[in-house]
């Protein structure tokens, strides 16, 4: 593990990091890596293309043709 060292933080800064690691029970050196663990590590979201080409090819797209039951009522009425 590497050491970090901040320096010329705001006092103000300072105090929210001390109050939000007490409300956790963990001490501000340790609210402070999980902070910067949650801002820097966090997955990155896909886009609607990539989820789309991610999908796996499960058949032809007649398997999927919606079928008209004529006794069911139209939901779309």
């Amino acid at each position: 593990m590497a050491n970090l060292i901040v320096r010329n933080v705001d006092e103000d800064i300072i105090k929210a990091l001390k109050s939000r690691a007490g409300r956790h029970g963990t001490s501000a050196e340790a609210e402070h890596r999980k902070i910067l663990a949650q801002a820097l590590m966090k997955r990155r979201k896909r886009s609607f293309a990539q989820v789309l080409a991610a999908m796996p090819n499960v058949g032809k797209d007649s398997d999927f043709k919606r079928v008209q039951d004529k006794n069911s009522p139209n939901v779309l009425d």
